[in-house]
C-alpha cells in the first residue's frame, strides 16, 4: 500500500512538471537551444572536430570572437557586429556558466512566461538581453574582449519576476552562513542580488572580465517592462520558487 502511494505521488509530480513545461514552451525551448549550441560548440569539449589542447583553445577563442559581443566593434556600423548581442545570448563559456544560467531560467522563466504570454515573453527575453549586452558594450567601448552568455536576458527575467511575484518565497544559499538554505520573499532576495551586481560592477578593476553591468541593466529593464505592461494591479501571489543564491555571469 505504501509503495503504491509513493508510485502515485511520483506520477503526480512528473505530471505537474510536464504541465509546467507545456505552459512555458518558450522557456523550455530557450534552455534546449542554449544546451544544444553549447554541446555543438568548442567550449563543451565534446565536439571532436575542434581538436584538443592548443587547437581547442584557439577554436574556442575564434568561436567567442565570432559569436560574442566585442564592444570595440559593436558600433562600427558592421551589420554582423550589430547582430552579436543577439547571438551571444545563446553562447556560453563553460559548463558551470551554462548550467548556472539555465537553472535560473528554469526556475524564474516558467512563471514569468505564464504571466506574460509566449510571444511577449520571447520578445522580452531577446530584446532585454540584447539591450543589456549593448549597455555593457557602451560602458566598455574600448574593450576588445568578447562577451557571451544569457545572463543579461535572465537578469531581465529576474527583474520582471520581482514585479510580478514579489511575495513568492525563494530558497537561497548564503556562503557567509555556511550555505544554509533559507527562504525569503522575492522582494528581499532579488533586490539584494541586484545590489551585489551593482557593487561588483562599480568596483570591477580588472576590465571587462565579468559582465556585472549587463546584469544590472537587464534587471532594471526587466522590472521596468513588467511595470509598464502590467502595473501594480496585476501582481499575484505565487507558490514557492526554489533557487540558489547568485548567478553565473557571462
Amino acid at each position: 500500500m505504501i509503495g503504491n502511494r509513493y508510485a502515485v505521488a511520483a506520477r503526480a509530480i512528473r505530471a505537474a512538471r510536464a504541465v509546467r513545461g507545456m505552459q512555458a514552451p518558450v522557456t523550455c525551448a530557450l534552455i534546449v537551444l542554449c544546451c544544444l549550441v553549447f554541446v555543438a560548440g568548442p567550449a563543451s569539449g565534446l565536439n571532436p572536430s575542434y581538436g584538443t589542447g592548443d587547437s581547442l583553445v584557439l577554436a574556442q577563442r575564434a568561436y567567442f570572437q565570432r559569436w560574442g559581443v566585442i564592444p570595440a566593434d559593436l558600433f562600427t556600423g558592421s551589420p554582423r557586429a550589430a547582430l552579436t548581442p543577439a547571438t551571444a545570448l545563446f553562447v556560453h563559456g563553460s559548463w558551470v556558466h551554462l548550467l548556472g544560467n539555465m537553472l535560473f531560467l528554469h526556475v524564474f522563466g516558467a512563471m514569468t512566461e505564464e504571466r506574460m504570454g509566449r510571444v511577449r515573453f520571447a520578445l522580452f527575453y531577446v530584446g532585454c538581453g540584447y539591450l543589456a549586452l549593448a549597455g555593457y558594450a557602451v560602458a566598455n567601448a574600448d574593450s576588445g574582449q568578447s562577451l557571451v552568455g544569457a545572463s543579461g536576458a535572465i537578469s531581465a527575467v529576474l527583474g520582471a519576476f520581482l514585479h510580478l511575484f514579489p511575495s513568492a518565497r525563494v530558497t537561497s544559499l548564503f556562503p557567509f552562513l555556511f550555505f544554509l538554505p533559507l527562504r525569503f520573499p522575492a522582494w528581499v532576495v532579488l533586490p539584494f542580488w541586484a545590489a551585489l551586481q551593482w557593487l561588483s560592477a562599480d568596483h570591477a578593476a580588472d576590465g571587462p572580465q565579468v559582465a556585472y553591468l549587463a546584469h544590472v541593466v537587464g534587471f532594471t529593464l526587466g522590472f521596468a517592462c513588467a511595470w509598464v505592461w502590467f502595473g501594480r494591479k496585476t501582481r499575484v501571489r505565487a507558490a514557492p520558487a526554489p533557487a540558489p543564491e547568485g548567478e553565473n555571469q557571462p
